[in-house]
């Protein structure tokens, strides 16, 4: 049979040591700041990603075609306006998430 004050020195070491986990646990992260950033980047990296793209077509069909200036031009504006499509593609998917998550049925589809 264990000895009653020795039981009672176990809890108290039992409390001493969940009370020490708990103040060495790791905190819980604010992910709502660096979700905005990456939001953020995300949105620039489409943009820029498009633009690059446009460019190298353009570039690589005129130095085929010999038309210098003209389908890099043509191709730029053409990636451009596709980045940003699909910038507002990604703002409207986090919208939506963000819409979902707070418990809101209002959806914007008529698009």
């Amino acid at each position: 049979m264990p000895d009653p004050d020795e039981q009672r020195r176990m809890a108290e070491f039992e409390k001493r040591l969940a009370a020490a986990k708990e103040a060495q646990a790791p905190k819980p992260r604010g992910d709502e700041h660096y979700s905005q950033a990456q939001l953020a980047w995300r949105m620039v990296i489409e943009l820029v990603a498009g633009l690059a793209i446009g460019f190298g077509i353009g570039y690589g069909l005129d130095t085929l075609l010999g038309t210098m200036p003209v389908l890099l031009v043509v191709f730029t504006l053409l990636g451009f306006a596709a980045g940003i499509k699909t910038m507002l593609r990604s703002a409207r998917e986090v919208e939506q998430a963000k819409q979902a998550a707070d418990g809101g049925d209002e959806t914007d589809e008529g698009d």
